[in-house]
């Protein structure tokens, strides 16, 4: 154990030292006006909305605030606060059910067929994953759809079963998750990355240059469990990279994918909520041991796709959570159209009955993560249905033809660790209509203010609801918070009703009156309303 030790030191030196910290990028100037990667903003937490500025002022009108030659008597001082906002709230509403969405027709399909991946581009929706035979035999698969609910098996000629290679087998059988790198060589372009073992022959090289995790090699003495990568042009046709990306252990679906805004690959792992054992014990093998560890999600980045510092937990069970509750997957995914808006499904594993709920997380940064309120977005089903058992979802989260957004997931009959001879599962669609998975809402009247935001468009298009006797009301403020001519309040024209993709207009323009690229406060006044988006055009 002595030189397990030393290296379990060196990689929290390691950590340390190339480990960003969180919050302000110190490195990077601070404050508005903030630029949007797409031309969509979404609510799904309090980044994009100020918090408001309080003043004291005098008679006279004069701001006294904080003033310490000021001797005011507590009544002198009249309190003012400037794009106070009030009455709101965000949360999440659950989808709906739609399953399975293939059906089990082929004979490597017998048992189930599991999603790992759903990407959107071209026009079409990719979906990977695998497969098992009646025999327990697994397999790659490839699926495509023009609408993402209806789905083909293309004939990719890439493994011949039964005599016959007019099917969509892939050769690669791992449960992958899948993306595609945007600076990468076209050799490169696709990237995957999963749970497997490092060769133990390999492992002396390895310690000497990078750091690993005690854990990978203890939690089943023998393997050393590590984070494996390939690469592909197409998504079909995969290479394996030779050495592990990181050693450390991580289960289960691992979520990995490039940050344009960072510059860096980040991977989202399972990682564990356990802390170090006293000096001078050795590893405990009694089963009695083995659960400890309650399952979290980890986080790390790299400047190469090739090799990843270990990661560190980001989000874990708390106190207000049951004490049997954890978290198994992440599928980290971003919001469609907002590539800056990052979004989670962790699913909850419920030890207390072998079931899983799914909720939905928010981070403006990838790093920093907050649950988002209201019920899970979806359950366990009941028992006896396709997926009354458990579900997991996959990523990535995709808006659908007719604005629909749909986020893949695996229902399985049976429990998670229910004996697995007659396991049975499917691939379902959580469907959130008309993309109306977090909303901003004000019950009763609610207001708040935009941070200045540098406009993609000169004109918005609004997803929202309200009710009958309620109202939406948009104005329009320069960069330092000056109404602009004809875009005030008493200028716009309500927003009444379901409207979906509607444009917002003031005394019956839409133009918002300033170029694209022109920082400007968006100021909202609620009642009874829910808004869930604004689109740029």
């Amino acid at each position: 154990m002595s030189g397990h030790r030393t290296i379990y030191h060196s990689t929290l030196l390691f950590l340390f030292l190339t480990t960003p910290s969180w919050g302000i990028q110190h490195e990077k100037g601070t404050g508005e006006p903030y630029s949007l990667a797409g031309n969509r903003l979404a609510f799904q937490n309090w980044y994009y909305i100020r918090p408001g500025q309080l003043d004291w002022q005098d008679e006279e009108g004069n701001s006294v605030y904080g003033k310490s030659e000021v001797k005011a008597d507590r009544f002198e001082s009249k309190f003012h606060y400037y794009d106070f906002p009030h009455g709101i709230k965000i949360q999440a509403h659950p989808a709906q059910r739609k399953g399975p969405i293939i059906d089990r027709e082929k004979p490597w399909e017998k048992m189930g067929i599991r999603v790992s991946s759903l990407l959107h581009e071209n026009g079409n929706y990719r979906m990977w994953g695998t497969s098992q035979s009646a025999e327990g035999n697994n397999y790659g698969c490839y699926f495509e759809s023009k609408d993402g609910l209806h789905w083909e098996r293309p004939n990719l000629g890439l493994v011949e079963h039964e005599g016959n290679t007019q099917n969509n087998l892939l050769e690669f059988d791992k449960p992958v998750s899948i993306f595609k790198d945007p600076i990468a060589p076209s050799e490169e372009r696709y990237k995957t990355v999963w749970h497997g073992d490092f060769n133990p022959e390999d492992f002396e090289e390895y310690e000497k240059h990078r750091p690993w995790s005690v854990m990978a090699s203890e939690t089943d003495p023998g393997r050393y469990h590590s984070i494996l990568g390939a690469v592909s042009s197409d998504g079909l046709r995969w290479n394996e990279i030779p050495k592990a990306l990181s050693v450390e252990p991580s289960d289960t679906n691992i979520v990995c994918t490039y940050d344009s805004s960072l510059k860096k690959y980040v991977m989202y792992t399972r990682n564990y909520l356990v802390g170090p054992r006293a000096e001078n014990f050795s590893n405990p093998t009694t089963r009695m041991h083995q659960f400890v560890f309650r399952r979290s999600i980890g986080r790390s980045e790299s400047s190469s796709f090739y090799e990843f510092p270990l990661s560190d937990v980001i989000i874990e069970p708390g106190p207000d959570r049951l004490p049997t509750d954890c978290f198994y997957t992440s599928c980290k995914t971003t919001f469609p159209g907002a590539p800056d808006h990052h979004l989670m499904f962790p699913a909850v594993y419920h030890l207390g009955d072998d079931t899983t709920s799914i909720e939905v997380q928010s981070s403006y940064d990838g790093r920093l993560w907050h649950r988002i309120p209201g019920e899970p977005v979806l359950n366990t089903a009941d028992e006896g249905e396709w997926d009354g058992g458990c579900v997991f979802t996959a990523h990535n989260l995709v808006e659908l033809s007719g604005g629909d957004f749909g986020l893949p997931y695996t229902g399985y009959v049976y429990p998670h660790k229910y004996p697995r001879g007659a396991w049975g599962y499917d691939v379902g669609m959580a469907i959130w209509p008309k993309g109306r998975l977090i909303g901003l809402e004000a019950e009763e009247e609610g207001e708040f203010a935009t941070m200045a935001i540098v406009l993609p468009g000169t004109k918005m298009r609004v997803n929202a609801l309200t009710k009958r006797v309620g109202h939406i009301l948009i104005e329009v403020a320069d960069y330092d918070g000056n109404r602009l001519p004809g875009r005030s309040f008493e200028d716009a024209d309500p927003i009444v009703g379901d409207q979906f993709r509607t444009s917002v207009s003031w005394n019956g323009e839409s133009e918002l009156g300033v170029e694209k690229g022109t920082p400007v406060i968006l100021r909202f006044r609620m009642k009874m309303a829910e808004i869930f988006f604004i689109d740029f055009e």
